[in-house]
């Protein structure tokens, strides 16, 4: 019931899905057992009537006078987000940010498993970014498929994006994570999200000359 809904579910729904994911996470490892939707909202600036209109996409509801039960919603919330299974993902760019990426414990913590890094300069293959071996571009396929990777993170320059995202695609990776300052085209099937941390910052100095 709950899976047959997800594509409906509004982005921005889901963007802020994300954020009551992480932040019940943390309370459930406080040990809290419950929170209403108004200190939920509180916690994470928004009101309480969109939180709890959020949450009915998830068929999750609270009970009178006591709100959500954690450790409940973190399920709800987890399958909708597929959060409740391990994601398989490799890296492509072995620079600094796709290094970075690829030593981000965080993920691990969160199940999603950095299985390859990979790049074309021959300078950089063969090194180690933790304990996983940079490969050449050539070995990309033959990873993907044997790994079952799920997902590609594109961290290399923008000349380079489309051909990663056109390798990772014939290879079979379902979604694509583009770091790079570039659009990249995919068919219908292959899911990409953008996320710049250049914009980020742009709307970061924005929001700042706002305030003043």
């Amino acid at each position: 019931e709950m899976n047959r809904n997800r594509s409906s579910i509004p982005k921005l729904a889901v963007r802020r899905m994300t954020r009551y994911l992480t932040y019940v996470q943390g309370l459930r490892e406080a040990g809290t057992e419950w929170i209403s939707s108004k200190d939920l909202a509180e916690a994470l600036g928004l009101t309480s009537s969109t939180v709890r209109q959020d949450l009915s996409h998830v068929d999750f509801y609270g009970v009178s006078k006591r709100g959500y039960e954690i450790v409940k919603l973190q399920k709800a919330l987890s399958s909708v987000l597929g959060a409740d299974r391990v994601w398989r993902m490799i890296v492509v760019g072995a620079g600094n940010l796709g290094r970075a990426l690829a030593l981000h414990e965080e993920f691990h913590r969160r199940s999603f498993i950095i299985c390859g890094v990979f790049d074309n300069d021959p300078h950089k293959i063969g090194r180690k970014v933790g304990q996983i071996v940079i490969r050449g571009m050539r070995d990309l396929p033959q990873v993907v498929v044997r790994e079952k990777i799920d997902m590609g993170i594109i961290a290399v320059p923008a000349a380079a994006a489309q051909g990663a995202a056109d390798l990772l695609i014939a290879a079979g990776v379902r979604g694509l994570l583009n770091l790079a300052l570039t659009q990249i085209l995919a068919p219908k099937y292959v899911s990409v999200v953008d996320s710049r941390i250049i914009t980020s910052v742009l709307e970061l100095s924005h929001a700042i000359q706002t305030i003043n």
